[in-house]
This record gives structure tokens, sequence and C-alpha cells, in this order.
């Protein structure tokens, strides 16, 4: 399964083809389902252009992606630092009066366990975030099942992202949930190939990097997408 990354944290001014509104997400959910890609995850803004958890954010996003392209998963992120307390995280997700198919929850944040329960009780499948191999052991604490793990890898310098990724690896079971294997910037796609090459879920897109391998600029999240595709992601 490869996924695409829509928007994540990313503004307007960093790249003009961002999509921002519900609208906008779903028309490129459908030109990168197109391409191949067999799910979406998106970080849904209020009218302000800032990420939120509301019920009536959520549900105006999901709903719109859903309606656009229908049988296509949609999955957002419940980062700290949308909600910092975690208590806000916990009832956003028990009001949500339209549930995404998969949540991601970031296993160093104060409180990722309490949300995944939340997720969980609800009905939508856990996306466990490890940023580090110490974010490894915290999510190995959990009560809490999660679906899917995303090993991500966050460096900049694509070797240390590579090191970073083999380490967290490393200490992943074979009995542990699916894992999908990502990096940002530089190391986005070094990190996509080797996710290719161990034949693990990875995913693409504006959230992870605004240049095609080649270095230049891309022109969206279809053209990311597209390269993916003929990289190998799966």
């Amino acid at each position: 399964m490869w996924k695409a990354s829509l928007n994540g944290a990313r503004r307007r001014d960093e790249h003009p083809a961002v999509p921002l509104t519900a609208a906008e997400l779903a028309a490129d959910a459908v030109r990168c389902a197109e391409l191949g890609v067999a799910a979406v995850h998106v970080h849904p803004r209020d009218a302000d252009g800032a990420e939120s958890l509301s019920p009536a954010v959520i549900a105006e996003a999901v709903t719109a992606i859903r309606a656009a392209r229908p049988g296509l998963p949609v999955g957002v992120s419940t980062g700290a630092w949308i909600a910092p307390d975690p208590a806000d995280r916990v009832a956003a997700v028990r009001a949500w009066s339209v549930l995404p198919d998969f949540a991601s929850v970031n296993a160093h944040e104060d409180g990722a366990e309490a949300v995944a329960a939340a997720l969980h009780e609800r009905g939508v499948l856990v996306e466990a975030g490890l940023w580090t191999v110490d974010a490894v052991r915290a999510w190995r604490g959990w009560r809490v099942p999660a679906g899917r793990v995303l090993v991500e890898c966050l460096a900049d310098e694509p070797e240390r992202a590579l090191a970073d990724a083999a380490d967290m690896l490393a200490r992943l079971a074979p009995g542990d949930p699916p894992v999908l294997l990502h990096g940002e910037g530089p190391a986005t796609w070094p990190v996509l190939l080797d996710a290719v090459r161990r034949g693990l879920d990875t995913r693409i897109g504006l959230e992870d990097t605004l240049h095609l391998p080649d270095g230049s600029p891309a022109p969206g999240n279809a053209a990311l997408a597209g390269c993916a595709r003929a990289l190998g992601a799966r």
C-alpha cells in the first residue's frame, strides 16, 4: 500500500499547489488515486487555514474526499501541535461525527496512548507514528493495538535518515503491524527507494517534499505520485 500525504502543515506560501480546503483535498485525492495511490493522509483546515481536529472540519474534509473518490481510505493526523492538550485531542476524537478510516498518533507525544485508545474505541485504525528508537519503546508500552506502524525518518540528511530507518526497523518484529516507511525533505526519495527495496509500504506528497527526484520543483501531488509509481512504490 502506498499513500499520498497531501498537505501536512504546509502553507500556501511554501507551494502554491498545497491543498487546504476540503474541495482542494478531494480534487488532489482523485488525481493521486488515478495514479495508483491506495489511501490519502490529510491535515484538514478550518476557515482560517489552521489545522483542526474539530468535528465539523474533519467531517467536511473526509466527506468531500469520499464523495469525490468513493472507497478511497482517508486518514488524518492527531499531532500534538494541532491541539497541545491531550485531553482536548481525546475529546475531539470522541466528538467526531464522521470518522476517518485511520489516524496517526505520534508515540512520543504526551497523551499518545489515550488518543490512540479513543480512536480504537471508535473503530478508527490507529497508525503509530515512530520518529525515534525511543518512540518505538514508548509504543511498545501501549495497551492499545495499532493497525499500522509509521516509521518516519525526519532527518534531512539522507544517510542519517536511512540509518535511523534501519535502527527503528531493527526493533520491530515479524508479528508487529504492517510498516509504512517514509522520509521528509531531502531524504524523501532515498527513504522511499529504501522502502521499495525492503518491500514496505510508503507514502509521498507535498507534506513530505516539494521536489521531484531530480531536485526540480514538483508541480503538485499528482506529479509526486507519478514519480513514486515509476520508482516502484506500492
